[in-house]
């Protein structure tokens, strides 16, 4: 059996985390674009969330744009004190919802100014430089000029702690010879799993892991073979794919997003499921066979 525990925290931005957390990309309209279709319902799930002891919340002012943090600052604002969020820059979204690359430094700053302004905040606990190589899919290049951006408005006092998503292995030393590096979010699932050594060398380290996508994203997971190892331990197969990522690596952090009340108290239960060996072997197996 697992020693995993549902209690279980790690270290984020100076604060014990719960490895539970929420992301807010869904509380946008369709696209991640525009405004949802009911913000009473967006302001209940946000509530719901802290209310279940979320203390991690994963945002950004792209999605919407502007909307998410709106909506984050109209229902939680003034924030609870170990409330960690996380925000990211480096795009900006075109008129027709298109995600288009904002990567220079003026194009940053910019960025973490409409990230204050919208989340009513003074500086940011953690922002993630968000790296549009292929989209979803980290892509080589040198980032350097990005990350001394950022770690020069860190020193402004604008940025506490800097992190990355979509990286390569060689972006993320590249960017903590710059600055300390506390967070990576990266595409990462029971069936995506191209990261599994940056997973293992970033626990080593005491860096978060934070996957997107953790249930498949705009492709869910879908396998009779994991639908089957749900029933067996009376659990559905996104909360046993949920419960897998915890089980997977102390340092993993989850951000599970959605729009509905029901749904973000389904996706917490996964933190109390506990797996058993044989359980976990199946599911990597399941993963070998989907890759």
């Amino acid at each position: 059996m697992s020693n995993f525990s549902p209690v279980d925290t790690f270290p984020l931005a100076g604060h014990p985390v719960r490895r539970m957390g929420y992301g807010a990309m869904q509380l946008a309209g369709p696209g991640v674009f525009g405004p949802p279709k009911d913000r009473d319902a967006a302001f209940a799930v946000l509530r719901e969330a802290v209310a279940s002891g979320v203390n991690h919340i994963d945002t950004s002012d792209f999605y919407g744009p502007h909307i998410t943090n709106q909506l984050i600052r109209g229902a939680l604002h003034p924030y609870p004190d170990d409330l960690v969020i996380v925000t990211k820059v480096g795009a900006v979204r075109g008129s027709d919802g298109s995600w288009l690359p904002a990567l220079e430094p003026e194009d940053i700053e910019r960025g973490i100014h409409d990230n204050l302004r919208n989340l009513g905040l003074n500086a940011l606990d953690v922002v993630n430089m968000r790296i549009m190589g292929d989209v979803h899919a980290p892509s080589e290049g040198s980032i350097e000029k990005q990350v001394v951006a950022l770690a020069e408005l860190q020193q402004r006092g604008l940025v506490r702690h800097i992190g990355l998503s979509n990286a390569t292995a060689t972006q993320v030393a590249e960017a903590q010879g710059i600055a300390e590096i506390v967070c990576v979010q990266n595409h990462y699932n029971l069936v995506h799993r191209e990261d599994d050594a940056l997973v293992d060398e970033l626990a080593a380290k005491g860096i978060a892991y934070v996957p997107f996508f953790p249930l498949g994203g705009f492709t869910p997971i879908q396998s009779s073979a994991l639908s089957t190892i749900a029933q067996k331990i009376r659990a559905t197969p996104m909360q046993v794919a949920l419960a897998w990522l915890l089980h997977r690596a102390p340092n993993i952090l989850l951000i599970p997003g959605t729009s509905s009340v029901g749904h973000l108290r389904e996706n917490m239960q996964a933190a109390h499921l506990k797996l058993t060996d044989e359980v976990r072997a199946e599911l990597d197996a399941i993963g070998e066979s989907l890759r």
